[in-house]
């Protein structure tokens, strides 16, 4: 907190902090779908400062809380016990985004001083073996799954973010220029979660964006999984957060995408039939299977990567940084690519199947009209037949059946012969087509003449 020259009070980014704050972000592996309208948001939860009006502003992109508690800090157990870190508070909050990915925070606060090492051993414990994490006599997720009321079991994602802001004297260890050495080490083994011996730990690096280090007053490095964020305001320890509440929710989401995307190139390669209705129906909930991934892809992965939340250089650049570590936008091109391919494959299968029904039409009115050609053809001449015997001329005896052909042989030659010489004629033009359309394939297949080649000339 600093004064103005107009003697307002003007909140600065860089501050003390007395006591180390660690937030732990864990992806859950089920869809939580918020409340609407929410009854509290995300920036009610923790101080921005500066940044609130922006979050205010994208608020309807922000993941929503669907609980919140606060919890004794003693029912909050490790299954290695709490590596000499004493907590002094612990806050839970289970946030879901508009397309229902929901991530846990707990964030911890610890009384006096911190090693690094056990800060690392700490990190480590609630990182790797975070499923034996116990809230009172409970595990964690089977305490979750009860307050949530989700009727499945509730399951860890494969993603963890674990934002480390130090306090006292390890804060002052950090911000220290004189031994950059010292600084680097004390780095790696916390982002390392002291899983890399102390002489590899030196060697080593992380990513520090430019613009969010000062020496000896701010300091921002991270890797994959971990970040140390020394020197700044809460306000902008929050905002950092919330960048890192992206990045994990949009990773989780790229992940199912990218899973929900073979299983349904492996539906669509194991589909055994050749019902009309049961492709269409394929067709239909493949498509349907699309549509989802390209919303995930749109408003559960986009809208968290850029830095439209929260326009500010402070954030931009953990953001990009963390953003590059993490692969997102490779990763994020890729599952479109899979995405459009696998659009293009239902759109073939669609068209294969309009094509199939199509000749399968074409061959059922043909053969209706040729039955209804040869019931004409074998009906009208008995017709004329049954009118001759019919009527009461002289030519027909009664005392004869119609089946004298010495008799009746010229009526019976006069009824068929129309249509005898009807075949004759059709057959030999059907001919003539086929014939013409013969030759019509051998001048399409007869070789061409070789095109010369065009003619050079050579430059002097």
């Amino acid at each position: 907190m600093g004064t103005g020259t107009a003697g307002s009070a003007t909140v600065l980014d860089s501050a003390t902090r007395e006591l180390t704050r660690i937030l732990l972000l864990f992806s859950l592996g089920c869809r939580v779908r918020p409340p609407d309208p929410a009854p509290e948001g995300l920036v009610d939860r923790f101080p921005f400062g500066r940044f609130r009006p922006h979050l205010e502003s994208g608020e309807a992109v922000l993941p929503v809380p669907v609980l919140t508690e606060r919890i004794a800090p003693g029912d909050l157990r490790l299954p290695d016990g709490d590596h000499g870190l004493v907590l002094s508070s612990v806050d839970l909050l289970v946030v879901a985004t508009p397309r229902g990915d929901a991530t846990l925070l707990l964030d911890c606060e610890f009384a006096g001083d911190t090693d690094a090492l056990a800060v690392a051993s700490w990190l480590a414990t609630t990182c790797f073996e975070r499923h034996q994490l116990e809230l009172g006599d409970r595990p964690l997720l089977e305490a979750l799954r009860e307050r949530l009321g989700l009727t499945e079991p509730l399951t860890f994602g494969l993603n963890v973010h674990q934002l480390v802001y130090p306090g006292g004297r390890l804060r002052e260890e950090l911000l220290a220029h004189a031994d950059e050495s010292r600084q680097s080490a004390l780095l790696n083994r916390i982002i390392y979660r002291g899983k890399m011996p102390a002489e590899a730990a030196e060697r080593l690096t992380v990513s520090v964006p430019p613009n969010l280090k000062n020496h000896g007053v701010t300091l921002s490095a991270h890797g994959r999984g971990v970040s140390v964020q020394a020197g700044w305001a809460t306000h902008v320890e929050n905002g950092l957060a919330v960048v890192a509440l992206g990045m994990i929710s949009a990773l989780a989401v790229l992940q199912r995408t990218r899973l929900a995307a073979f299983a349904m190139m492996k539906q669509n390669e194991q589909a055994l039939t050749d019902s009309p209705s049961e492709v269409r129906t394929l067709i239909s909930r493949l498509s349907d299977g699309v549509n989802e991934l390209q919303l995930d892809l749109a408003f559960g992965v986009e809208a968290y990567v850029d830095s439209l939340l929260i326009p500010e250089m402070l954030t931009e650049g953990f953001q990009s940084s963390l953003r590059d570590i993490l692969g997102i936008r490779d990763s994020l091109d890729n599952s479109a690519r899979m995405v459009e391919r696998l659009t293009s494959v239902i759109n073939a299968r669609s068209a294969a199947l309009d094509a199939a029904l199509a000749d399968r039409d074409e061959r059922q009115n043909r053969v209706i009209s040729a039955l209804v050609a040869a019931a004409t053809l074998i009906a009208l001449p008995p017709t004329l037949l049954l009118a001759f015997f019919g009527v009461n001329a002289t030519n027909v005896d009664e005392g004869r059946s119609i089946l004298d052909l010495g008799r009746y042989g010229t009526a019976y030659a006069l009824a068929w012969l129309p249509f005898v010489v009807l075949v004759v004629i059709g057959y030999f033009l059907l001919r003539r087509v086929s014939r013409r359309s013969g030759s019509l394939l051998s001048a399409s297949d007869a070789p061409t003449a070789p095109v010369p080649a065009p003619r050079t000339s050579t430059g002097s």
